[in-house]
């Protein structure tokens, strides 16, 4: 499936994006505030391409052809918690050098679309750290609102907050 909005492609990622994904995802700045540890190399980024983002509905945002980001929705069992049948988690994330843009926001709004349009869903789910209010302006643009507050466990077995946003259908 590919997805295309008046600035991005969204499509599966491939193998030889690893090159790109590696070089936004090592960022420190990038990884840890969405609760992923930096990437360690070319490799450890194809082994998240051929894992993680080979799960259904998870897109590379892609920006004149240069794979920018993720949107992705998660499922049960893949999903940090337990939202119900019907619903879905939604998860985003863009390289630094494109923050800013509303490109987390544009490729979000295309696939809640292809969410509640195409595949059933009723509510979606996102969540995001207390101090990552970039994350929270993008949620709140797409028309989230609170859920609760959440605590979670990050790469490194550190506990942190989050708040729980919720779109319906």
């Amino acid at each position: 499936m590919i997805l295309k909005t008046p600035n991005l492609t969204l499509r599966p990622w491939k193998p030889s994006d690893a090159e790109w994904l590696y070089h936004f995802a090592k960022n420190p700045n990038v990884g840890p505030i969405a609760g992923w540890p930096p990437h360690e190399s070319v490799r450890h980024s194809l082994n998240v391409i051929e894992t993680i983002f080979s799960k259904r509905e998870t897109y590379a945002i892609v920006k004149k052809d240069i794979p920018i980001g993720c949107v992705g929705l998660l499922f049960h069992p893949d999903t940090n918690h337990w939202w119900g049948e019907g619903a879905a988690e939604l998860g985003y994330w863009v390289g630094e050098e494109y923050w800013g843009n509303g490109y987390a926001t544009e490729a979000s709004q295309e696939l809640i679309k292809r969410a509640f349009n195409d595949l059933g869903v009723e509510r979606i789910y996102a969540s995001y750290k207390l101090d990552n209010i970039s994350s929270k302006r993008v949620l709140e643009k797409l028309g989230f609102r609170y859920y609760g507050e959440l605590t979670n466990v990050d790469y490194s077995d550190e506990y942190f907050k989050e708040i729980a946003m919720l779109l319906e259908k």
